[in-house]
């Protein structure tokens, strides 16, 4: 019996393989975010959501830059090198999209991080809430930098 799953047929595994890795070039996870918010982050992490939502509660250590707000000046005290990941309220949302769209014609570097605040949740982790970027050392100082 064939399903919906099962009536188009797989990618040959080394075009899966390709895909699969490929994506992670574009995208990280919840969990992964958080082991390297725990250990030091060597990325920027962006809510890309109003200041109000962000406020309501967001991932600990992120710096709230609403995608509409992404602006090379907004942008100019972090050297080009600097990799930027993008989050927005879930799956759902396609604000964390946004964001990466205008940072990536800004030419930086970015990922999204899937699962945005509503993975964050699944994975049990806690929110901050505030306006304040919370407890990542680089994150306070670059939140004064965007908010200038």
């Amino acid at each position: 019996m064939t399903t919906a799953v099962t009536a188009t047929t797989p990618a040959a595994s080394p075009d899966a393989l390709a895909h699969f890795e490929s994506a992670l070039r574009f995208e990280t996870d919840c969990w992964d975010v958080h082991d390297a918010l725990s250990r030091g982050a060597d990325f920027v992490l962006l809510d890309v959501r109003s200041p109000e939502l962000y406020a309501r509660g967001h991932v600990p250590g992120a710096i709230n830059l609403p995608h509409g707000k992404i602006v090379e000046s907004r942008l100019a005290s972090y050297p080009a090198d600097t990799i930027f990941i993008t989050y927005c309220a879930g799956p759902h949302c396609n604000g964390g999209h946004r964001g990466a769209i205008r940072l990536a014609k800004l030419g930086r570097p970015v990922k999204l991080m899937i699962g945005g605040i509503t993975g964050w949740l699944d994975e049990g982790f806690a929110l901050a809430t505030g306006s304040d970027a919370g407890s990542v050392h680089t994150a306070h100082s670059a939140q004064a930098a965007i908010a200038s």
